[in-house]
Order: structure tokens, then C-alpha cells, then sequence
């Protein structure tokens, strides 16, 4: 049976007065659009988010990490998690099995961690239907469908018959755009990153989120209470 464990906390929210809930921040967009390199500087560079870790049943590839990288479980045991409901979400992909474990997530989330997600719409829908409140969608677009081909291109890496199922997958995806919460174009990755940011900042500190707001409004109160008495 595989062990998840949570992640150790890195945010700044041991001895705050105002805690907060963490949540769930989805970056979705075609192949190429820009979400991984987007995904990779908000882990580099703040503190309170992690990197969701999925569980998966294909082999590890050099130098992956079990538990870091991925969760890397047998068949049979990913079908017992999934049996047991102890997915956010799950989906065949080209032969294996990609799912988010629940567990390490809902603990996370209670203390205050934020946790990042780089995963396609339908996976966003299922995620969105069983942690709803907890889950802030975003979706990025490339400036057009000419631009996105030419960054596939200048890769290198993919044959122009990938290229040109890529190119087909984009399509379908984008057409579910107005599935997220916030759209951004990547037109330029500074500002798009800058933008992408700022999102995750405000949804932090949206009421609903912040749940020392009634104890610490609570004392206010009191406190200027004692002092008119």
C-alpha cells in the first residue's frame, strides 16, 4: 500500500494571528501555451505553495524521486485507490494512470498550504466537483494558434505528426476556456507570470479564506470595549 505523507510547511503562517486556508491553484493551458514554465517560477520563488504530487502507475524515468516526483504505485494498487475513493481526480493517459491523492491534500489545506496543479480541464471539472470553494482555475492562452505552433516547433523535440496532434488536442482544449475562474494570455511570460501572481495573492486573501478573521475581529471588538469601560 503506498504511504502518503504531507508536505513539511514552508509558509508563514505558524504564529500568525490570522490564519488562513490554503487552496488548490489550478494552471491549465494547451501544450506550449506556457503553463509549466509559469508553474515552475511560482514554486521557485514563493514560499507558500507546493507542488501537488500525483500518484502514477508508469515506471520512473532517470533521476525522478518516489514521493517527490511522483507517487509511483502498481496497477493493482492504483485501482484500489481508486475503488476506495481516495482520488480528487484520476484518468488514463496514454496507457497509465495519473491520479491526486486526497489525503496529504485536505491536511495541507487545513494548515494553511497552498497547493499548485498542472493539469488539463477534465481533470480541473473533477477537482472543481469535489473540492469546490478550495480550487481556483486558471487558464492560459497562447497569443494565437500561428504562435503556438511555431513555439512546438521551436522545441525541437516532436515530429510534425505530435506537432500536429498537439496542435488538434489545443483546440479542443481551449474551447473549454470559460470552465476557469481567470484566463490570461501569454503573450509575454513576465507579464503573464506578474498576472498569474497577483491571481494567487488576492484569491489568498479572500474573506472566506481567512479563517482567524472572527477571533482576531472578535478581539478587536472586545478590546475597544475595556478600553471605553
Amino acid at each position: 500500500m503506498v504511504e502518503i505523507l504531507p508536505h513539511a510547511h514552508t509558509g508563514a503562517h505558524t504564529g500568525d494571528r490570522l490564519h488562513r486556508r490554503g487552496l488548490m491553484f489550478i494552471l491549465s493551458s494547451p501544450s506550449g501555451a506556457g503553463k509549466t514554465s509559469i508553474a515552475r517560477r511560482i514554486l521557485e520563488s514563493d514560499g507558500e505553495i507546493a507542488a501537488s504530487i500525483s500518484a502514477t502507475t508508469r515506471a520512473p524515468r532517470p533521476g525522478e524521486v518516489d514521493g517527490k516526483d511522483y507517487y509511483f504505485v502498481s496497477q493493482a494498487e492504483f485501482d484500489r485507490m481508486v475503488d476506495d475513493n481516495e482520488f480528487f481526480e484520476w484518468a488514463h493517459v496514454f496507457g497509465k494512470s495519473y491520479g491526486t491523492p486526497k489525503a496529504h491534500i485536505r491536511a495541507g489545506l487545513k494548515e494553511g498550504r497552498d497547493f499548485l496543479f498542472d493539469i488539463d480541464w477534465q481533470g480541473t471539472q473533477q477537482l472543481s466537483q469535489k473540492a469546490g470553494t478550495d480550487v481556483v482555475r486558471v487558464f492560459i492562452l497562447p497569443p494565437s494558434l500561428e504562435e503556438l505552433h511555431r513555439r512546438l516547433v521551436g522545441r525541437g523535440t516532436d515530429s510534425e505528426a505530435v506537432i500536429n496532434s498537439r496542435m488538434n488536442r489545443a483546440r479542443a482544449e481551449i474551447s473549454h476556456w470559460d470552465s476557469y475562474d481567470y484566463v490570461v494570455v501569454n503573450e509575454d511570460f513576465d507579464a503573464c507570470y506578474e498576472e498569474v501572481r497577483q491571481i494567487l495573492c488576492a484569491e489568498r486573501l479572500k474573506r472566506v479564506r481567512q479563517t482567524g478573521l472572527i477571533p482576531f475581529v472578535r478581539e478587536l471588538l472586545q478590546d475597544e470595549d475595556e478600553g471605553e469601560e
